[in-house]
Protein backbone atom coordinates (compact mmCIF):
# COMPACT_ATOMS: atom_id res chain seq x y z
CA UNK A 1 0.00 0.00 0.00
CA UNK A 2 2.01 3.04 1.37
CA UNK A 3 0.01 5.40 -0.34
CA UNK A 4 -2.61 8.11 2.16
CA UNK A 5 -6.53 7.09 1.10
CA UNK A 6 -9.45 5.72 0.87
CA UNK A 7 -8.66 1.31 0.10
CA UNK A 8 -11.84 0.03 0.34
CA UNK A 9 -15.31 1.71 0.46
CA UNK A 10 -19.03 0.03 0.55
CA UNK A 11 -22.54 1.73 1.41
CA UNK A 12 -25.84 1.08 2.38
CA UNK A 13 -28.98 3.72 1.83
CA UNK A 14 -32.21 3.16 3.61
CA UNK A 15 -34.54 5.67 3.49
CA UNK A 16 -33.14 8.65 3.90
CA UNK A 17 -30.07 7.79 5.28
CA UNK A 18 -26.78 6.53 3.68
CA UNK A 19 -24.24 4.90 6.12
CA UNK A 20 -20.59 4.47 4.07
CA UNK A 21 -18.18 2.26 5.36
CA UNK A 22 -14.66 3.27 4.34
CA UNK A 23 -11.28 1.40 5.20
CA UNK A 24 -8.59 3.86 4.60
CA UNK A 25 -4.76 3.64 5.26
CA UNK A 26 -2.74 6.47 6.91
CA UNK A 27 0.80 8.20 5.93
CA UNK A 28 2.43 5.29 8.03
CA UNK A 29 -0.09 2.60 6.04
CA UNK A 30 -2.09 1.67 9.04
CA UNK A 31 -5.88 0.33 8.11
CA UNK A 32 -8.53 2.42 9.67
CA UNK A 33 -12.64 2.34 9.41
CA UNK A 34 -14.24 5.29 8.76
CA UNK A 35 -17.89 5.08 9.51
CA UNK A 36 -20.17 8.11 8.15
CA UNK A 37 -24.31 8.20 8.44
CA UNK A 38 -25.25 10.75 5.94
CA UNK A 39 -28.71 12.72 5.49
CA UNK A 40 -30.25 15.43 4.24
CA UNK A 41 -30.91 19.12 6.25
CA UNK A 42 -33.84 20.94 6.05
CA UNK A 43 -32.00 23.21 3.72
CA UNK A 44 -31.85 21.71 0.20
CA UNK A 45 -28.60 20.42 -1.34
CA UNK A 46 -27.10 20.32 2.40
CA UNK A 47 -26.48 17.36 4.58
CA UNK A 48 -25.25 16.60 7.28
CA UNK A 49 -22.43 14.52 7.60
CA UNK A 50 -21.71 12.38 11.15
CA UNK A 51 -18.60 10.05 11.68
CA UNK A 52 -16.80 7.69 13.44
CA UNK A 53 -13.32 6.41 13.27
CA UNK A 54 -11.84 2.52 14.25
CA UNK A 55 -8.75 2.05 14.56
CA UNK A 56 -7.30 -1.19 13.33
CA UNK A 57 -5.67 -1.85 16.65
CA UNK A 58 -9.27 -1.57 18.60
CA UNK A 59 -11.22 -3.50 15.88
CA UNK A 60 -11.61 -6.48 18.36
CA UNK A 61 -13.09 -5.02 21.17
CA UNK A 62 -15.17 -2.36 18.77
CA UNK A 63 -16.63 -5.52 17.39
CA UNK A 64 -17.35 -7.38 20.24
CA UNK A 65 -18.89 -4.83 22.31
CA UNK A 66 -21.07 -3.71 18.90
CA UNK A 67 -22.00 -7.53 18.56
CA UNK A 68 -23.48 -7.23 22.29
CA UNK A 69 -25.48 -4.52 21.21
CA UNK A 70 -26.56 -6.17 18.21
CA UNK A 71 -27.50 -9.08 20.49
CA UNK A 72 -29.50 -6.92 22.97
CA UNK A 73 -31.62 -5.96 20.06
CA UNK A 74 -32.53 -9.20 18.59
CA UNK A 75 -33.68 -10.59 22.58
CA UNK A 76 -35.41 -6.89 23.49
CA UNK A 77 -35.73 -4.62 20.84
CA UNK A 78 -39.80 -6.10 19.87
CA UNK A 79 -40.66 -6.13 23.36
CA UNK A 80 -39.21 -2.54 23.68
CA UNK A 81 -41.38 -1.63 20.28
CA UNK A 82 -44.77 -3.17 21.87
CA UNK A 83 -44.39 -1.77 25.26
CA UNK A 84 -44.06 1.69 23.66
CA UNK A 85 -46.65 1.00 21.37
CA UNK A 86 -48.99 -0.06 24.36
CA UNK A 87 -47.77 3.52 25.82
CA UNK A 88 -48.37 5.46 23.22
CA UNK A 89 -52.11 3.95 22.94
CA UNK A 90 -53.06 5.04 26.27
CA UNK A 91 -55.98 7.50 27.21
CA UNK A 92 -56.79 9.21 30.68
CA UNK A 93 -59.76 6.38 30.92
CA UNK A 94 -57.36 3.21 30.73
CA UNK A 95 -54.99 4.91 33.20
CA UNK A 96 -57.58 4.87 35.50
CA UNK A 97 -58.47 1.02 35.62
Amino acid sequence: MGERGEVFSTKLMKNDRTYFFNVKENIYGDLFLNIVESRPTDTEGRYLRQSIIVYQEDMGEFIKEFQKSIDYIKMHGTRVREDNLRRRKRTPETDKE
